[in-house]
């Protein structure tokens, strides 16, 4: 059956049958009208059927599998010791995201939880809360199948599988491992299949492991407003998140601005680095009661707050005309998410800025968010200390201006005429100093070291595009064939840890008690210094660089199974080929 954007749709959640408990989470959360996606695959997926969605991410679809999902499973009961519901998802970012997405519709379920379980992380505290008993469990694709060979992960009771972003699965390889999945979990189960694209092999997929599903397209939410300017700037080089907050605290000319942050936390950590800055900042979230919040609001009407950092659900229905920028702290979840915060600027037609902090890991989602809104996003570079300063002078000479124009000086006059004559010096030397002792700490003019530390962070020339090539060079990782590690562990480990993306990484070359790995010659000493630390198991990378080589990947008929190989970070050999001895993955020891 398929369905494809329905003339009607409900007017509210109210009318779609969801459980008490989730709809009070959806109010909660501030949605009242479903998405397009949302309404029309709530309904099979409450009626029991099975659900092939294709939908771009930004449409809402998580909300469109997992309040059915949660909703059946309240009737059901939760807390119960093994799985009802495994959600697949290609990466770390998106097992997260959608984690959060179940643990917050389904607060109100007593005994409810959830786990998100990836690669990259350490093993212990997925093992103890998979014995405590979950009712959720969003993943990658590689950990299940570690805790499933460990017998750690039990699917026996799963009553509904979800795949998110199958297509992404497929460029990234994980489609033999997803057919494994499937073949490990119990023949009467519901599933709900999602990507953006439909090609052969996904299609495939549905043919073989779905029951008559109801076929659902949703075109993605599109549009931004023309009289925003968006930019972004690319993470790192020297250059904290933090400091980059304030060189443009320092030196964009603003009136008032939010700030987006990910979690409860952080916006508390920003805020606390924003007022130290002496600017006037309040932060906004989930723990701010309402009547707090309403006086934020009103301070930032008013003028006496000029900088808000927020999280999304804290931020919606904010509609304050002075916010003239939106800094995207950390990278929205979804497209959907990106066109909500960057409209909470150029409001009632004024002029607005939004800008975005992008790491090279968030090329997927900074890409989806182009082809979302169909706008390019510009590059921009950080302030230079020489713009900060010329900010600085200008806003002193405005407090200048202002003070000599407010006039009754006489008294301020005959003590600087007193003073020059008592320590017989110049007026205007005088009037240097209280210059600088009116800028306390914050000097007026940033010196020769804040140039040369702008220099090294490469603010000039321009960010470079997230699509520009980055030479490799050959790295040694303390970790090998003897500790029974596979390709997908190592690239998965140095994705979630370092920043990087998986195409960054070149070839792998595992030998006995080691392995060489082929990674950007530029790696900052930072990234390299967290590496060193980073564990596969009970293994510690401890990365260096190395001169020993890589041999060329052997040719198709010259490969023997059993003897070493190099392989790419996506591992072109499949994991799991109908052979018994393919079928059984290598993984990291606990």
């Amino acid at each position: 059956m398929s369905n494809s954007e329905p003339d009607q749709t409900p007017a509210s959640f109210d009318a779609m049958g969801l459980a008490p408990a989730v709809r009070a989470a959806v109010a909660e959360a501030g949605y009242d009208t479903p998405s397009a996606i949302q309404a029309q695959t709530i309904g099979p997926l409450l009626a029991g059927c099975d659900v092939l969605g294709q939908a771009q991410t930004g449409t809402g679809k998580t909300a469109a599998f997992a309040l059915p999902i949660l909703s059946r499973l309240a009737e059901a009961g939760a807390g119960q010791k093994k799985p009802r519901v495994l959600v697949l998802a290609p990466t770390r970012e998106l097992a997260m995201q959608v984690a959060a997405a179940f643990e917050q519709y389904g607060a109100g379920i007593p005994g409810f939880s959830t786990l998100a379980i990836y690669g990259g992380a350490p093993y212990g505290p997925q093992l103890s809360a998979l014995k405590r008993g979950v009712d959720v469990v969003v993943a990658t694709p590689g950990r299940v199948i570690d805790h499933l060979k460990r017998g750690a992960l039990d699917l026996s009771q799963l009553g509904w599988l979800v795949l998110d972003e199958a297509d992404e699965m497929l460029r990234m390889g994980f489609i033999d491992d997803v057919e494994w999945i499937f073949s490990q979990a119990p023949s009467e189960r519901q599933v709900a299949l999602f990507s953006a694209t439909m090609p052969g092999a996904i299609r495939k997929i549905a043919a073989q492991h779905m029951h008559e599903p109801e076929h659902i397209t949703v075109a993605a939410a599109t549009g931004t407003a023309d009289n925003i300017r968006q930019r972004y700037w690319i993470v790192g080089r020297g250059v904290s998140k933090s400091e980059a907050l304030a060189r443009l605290l320092e030196a964009e000319p603003y009136d008032a601005m939010i700030v987006f942050a990910r979690t409860k936390k952080t916006t508390e950590t920003i805020a606390a680095e924003v007022s130290a800055l002496g600017v006037a900042c309040a932060a906004l979230n989930g723990d701010v009661a309402q009547a707090q919040r309403e006086r934020v609001v009103a301070q930032v009407k008013n003028g006496q707050i000029d900088v808000i950092v927020a999280t999304d659900v804290a931020a919606r229905g904010l509609d304050v005309e002075r916010i003239s920028h939106v800094i995207n702290f950390d990278m929205p979840a979804d497209p959907e998410s990106y066109i909500h915060r960057i409209g909470r600027t150029g409001r009632a037609g004024r002029a607005g800025d939004a800008i975005l902090f992008a790491t090279p890991k968030d090329k997927g989602r900074f890409k989806s968010i182009e082809r979302v809104t169909r706008q390019a996003i510009e590059a921009m570079d950080l302030p230079t200390p020489a713009e900060i300063n010329s900010r600085h002078v200008e806003r002193f000479k405005t407090r200048m201006a202002e003070a000599v124009a407010a006039g009754d000086l006489d008294g301020e006059r005959s003590l600087v005429a007193a003073f020059c004559r008592t320590h017989e010096i110049e007026p205007l030397d005088l009037a240097a100093g209280l210059a600088r002792m009116a800028q306390g700490e914050r000097r007026l003019y940033l010196g020769e070291r804040a140039q040369q530390i702008t220099e090294k962070s490469g603010a000039r020339p321009a960010t470079p595009h997230l699509d520009e090539g980055r030479p490799l060079a050959t790295f040694r990782i303390e970790i090998g064939r003897e500790h029974e590690v596979a390709p997908r562990n190592i690239v998965g480990a140095i994705v979630n840890e370092s920043g990087l993306a998986a195409k960054q990484i070149g070839r792998i070359d595992i030998r006995e008690s080691h392995s060489l790995i082929e990674l950007p010659s530029d790696l900052p000493p930072e990234i390299m210094a967290h590496l060193k630390s980073v564990a596969i198991g009970r293994q510690n990378l401890s990365i260096s660089a190395s001169n020993e080589p890589i041999p060329a990947a052997p040719g198709a008929k010259k490969h023997k199974a059993g003897k070493k190989a190099s392989l790419d970070a996506r591992g072109k050999k499949p994991r799991h080929a109908k052979s018994a001895k393919a079928s059984k993955p290598k993984r990291a020891k606990k």
